[in-house]
């Protein structure tokens, strides 16, 4: 999952469009959404990096429906070869599952890569005693050791697992960074785990105010080859992942920016470029991206 969970951890967790200054009432999304007001997501998310002076880009487009016992997500991310960050992705993804009172709950997923080589697609569907996965072609192996059962259906895809962690409530004096959050692709089983350094002041082409700096630490489970279980953070990045994390006035708490320093190119920034929620109707349900 080390490309899988790096790309899509970097361009999939997004949020921005309103300021900080508004007063968040008590009320969270997946509160109202369950009392009968569906909601839909629009995300758009732009990287950037140099190799030299050449510029490298990445971008991203996710549509969250969310209705009073189901939600669908559908995604596009594609890049331009972020070293071994974001890999030449022309990716294809989609999510769909159950609306819970705190937290979007996997019952099916999707992932079909174009990249020209693999153009590996997977698919996963959870049921009560383990989450059935098929992939074409084949992973060449599950890891050593695989996950088990019970592991898989305690960890959601991994958009759900990103997009979903913004709308888990943050009790008083709870962490607000959240976590840890747990991920499984249909191989690789990953937790990640975040520190609060603060409220800090953040600007983007879509979100302006304060955003928590949440640094995140990456713990694989299982489904990773033995000389890779050891290692605690994403391949490529020196030093913490960065994401601040901002305090939205409908009550989520999105990423708003995303930072890594890397080995071969050094800094790899995604920002937040547009966010917009709006009401789930008869007219906005159908089309797509």
């Amino acid at each position: 999952m080390k490309k899988l969970i790096a790309a899509t951890s970097l361009l999939a967790l997004a949020a921005g469009g309103v300021s900080s200054a508004d007063t968040a009432p008590a009320a969270t999304p997946l509160s109202s959404i369950k009392a009968g007001e569906p909601m839909r997501m629009t995300y758009e998310v732009k990287a950037n990096a140099w190799a030299i002076i050449i510029p490298i880009t990445g971008k991203a487009n996710f549509r969250v429906d969310m209705k009073p016992e189901t939600y669908s997500i559908k995604g596009k991310v594609k890049t331009t070869g972020l070293a071994d960050i974001l890999v030449n992705y022309d990716l294809d993804l989609a999510a769909s599952g159950y609306v819970r009172d705190d937290h979007l709950r996997t019952y099916a997923y999707v992932s079909q890569n174009h990249d020209g080589k693999k153009n590996r697609r997977v698919e996963m569907t959870y049921g009560r005693e383990d989450v059935a996965m098929t992939a074409k072609p084949e992973f060449g192996s599950l890891g050593e050791p695989p996950a088990t059962p019970s592991q898989k259906l305690e960890a959601n895809d991994p958009l759900t697992a990103f997009l979903g962690h913004g709308f888990v409530p943050r009790s008083a004096g709870e962490d607000p960074c959240g976590g840890p959050m747990k991920i499984f692709d249909g191989r690789q089983l990953t937790w990640l785990y975040f520190e609060n350094h603060g409220l800090k002041d953040i600007k983007t082409g879509g979100y302006k105010g304060e955003a928590y700096e949440c640094h995140v630490r990456m713990d694989r489970i299982a489904g990773y080859e033995k000389d890779e279980i050891s290692k605690d953070n994403l391949t490529g990045i020196e030093g913490p992942l960065r994401m601040w994390m901002a305090p939205l006035p409908n009550g989520a708490i999105m990423p708003v920016k995303i930072q890594a320093d890397t080995d071969d190119i050094g800094t790899v920034t995604l920002q937040v470029s547009k966010l917009e929620f709006e009401p789930l109707t008869a007219e906005t349900s159908p089309g797509s991206h």
